[in-house]
């Protein structure tokens, strides 16, 4: 059974979809508007509605033909419904849901009761009931071995976001995970980047130009200077991630050529590591790959968790980092045996 509120935010909807005289609208036509927006009701409720809304505002019915069409009366005075949508709703639920990370503080304090009224909308009743149970529906499955993500305090990521947004410099202290020792820095912001579990922000030091990562959760603490932001030129955020920044280490591409076991090469197919990318079938169950790509850190922590189902043969350098992982690797658990 509908609710209350179910009925309020379907009628608010349709009064908004009714234009003003000369033009009009029909009871079916506002059905079909109705449903694409996620609402669950039959043309005879949106007649219903119609007949008892006209009882409060000026809307008028053309009977002169079938079917009906209706309008707001011509000297009807402008004005506007507050109103979310059921689909509005749940896509600013989800984006509530995923991207809550990566917009600023400021800004998620102030959709706060947009975000509220999205609860209500899709929590008013049985009309929006299967959109609502969408989220439900849908998931995100990390590709790699989920993380906790760490903790960092709210407030670091406010003036973090905060000094991006206004681009303006940062002060940060500023734990190193490499020389185990807290150091105070000038930083100008570039970007902020969510990898994984980890939120990165993206920016220069002093007057250098270099352009260096720092992960959010060893910020200890952050301050906005009064001083503008100096951005390298030609900086562009989606570039420099495109060049393999967050593959730790970047080398210029390679001409990569491996051999898959023929279920471990089947994905590569539907989804393929680079344009040029070419698989032909080998012997004994295997298949050769062929594919330019970025030379990455990533890419070899990629390719060696395949185990033995793959096989480096170029480029030289990249098939001798890989002979001596293995040997590595035989070494440990060779010793773990004895």
């Amino acid at each position: 059974m509908q609710n209350h509120n179910d009925t309020q935010l379907r009628q608010w909807a349709t009064l908004r979809r009714i234009p003003q005289h000369p033009r009009q609208i029909t009871a079916r036509e506002l059905t079909e508007r109705l449903e694409s927006e996620g609402f669950e009701m039959s043309k005879r409720t949106v007649e219903r509605d119609l007949l008892s809304l006209s009882e409060i505002f000026p809307l008028i019915s053309n009977e002169r033909s079938r079917p009906y069409g209706w309008s707001w009366n011509k000297d009807a005075e402008a004005f506007s419904l507050p109103a979310m949508s059921p689909l509005q709703a749940l896509t600013l639920e989800l984006a509530r849901d995923h991207l809550a990370n990566l917009l600023p503080a400021s800004l998620l304090d102030s959709l706060v009761p947009y975000f509220k009224c999205a609860d209500g909308v899709l929590s008013s009743g049985e009309g929006v009931k299967k959109l609502a149970s969408w989220r439900k529906k849908v998931a995100i499955v990390p590709s790699n071995q989920p993380l906790i993500p760490p903790d960092y305090p709210e407030e670091v990521i406010e003036v973090v976001h905060s000094a991006l947004l206004s681009e303006q410099q940062l002060e940060i202290r500023y734990a190193s995970r490499e020389q185990g020792e807290t150091k105070t820095y000038p930083v100008h912001p570039l970007g902020i980047v969510q990898r994984g579990a980890v939120t990165y922000l993206v920016a220069t030091l002093y007057d250098y130009t270099d352009i260096r990562l720092f992960a959010v959760h060893r910020i200890k603490s952050a301050q906005v200077l009064d001083q503008p932001a100096k951005v390298p030129k030609k900086f562009d955020l989606t570039k420099y991630i495109r060049q393999g920044a967050f593959g730790f280490e970047e080398c210029g591409e390679i001409k990569l050529v491996v051999r898959f076991t023929t279920p471990a090469v089947e994905h590569l197919r539907e989804t393929p590591l680079a344009l040029d990318q070419q698989i032909e079938p080998d012997q004994h169950g295997w298949a050769r790959l062929q594919a330019t790509v970025p030379d990455t850190a990533q890419l070899r922590w990629w390719l060696l968790g395949f185990g033995d189902q793959v096989e480096v043969l170029a480029p030289l350098s990249l098939r001798e980092i890989f002979e001596n992982t293995i040997q590595s690797l035989h070494g440990i658990y060779h010793k773990a045996t004895e």
